[in-house]
């Protein structure tokens, strides 16, 4: 799982995520980046839209790249 930081939501990471950033529910790779008061969840596509409604009250931010899921099968 990723470490919970306590970095102030400013300074949250806005860098692409890479093959080496990992779904915390199932070790995919991520394409989602939940930034919360209390830190980072980074999901799978999959779970990301699993737990979307769950997070939204308290998501301080929503990085999705999952269009590069559709983007990879065109090239």
């Amino acid at each position: 799982m990723t470490q919970i930081t306590t970095e102030s939501p400013e300074l949250a990471s806005t860098a692409p995520l890479s093959a080496l950033d990992r779904c915390d529910s199932c070790g995919a790779q991520a394409y989602v980046r939940v930034t919360l008061a209390t830190g980072e969840l980074l999901f799978c596509a999959h779970h990301a839209s699993r737990f979307k409604e769950k997070l939204a009250d308290s998501a301080v931010a929503w990085h999705d790249e999952s269009s590069r899921l559709l983007d990879d099968q065109h090239a």
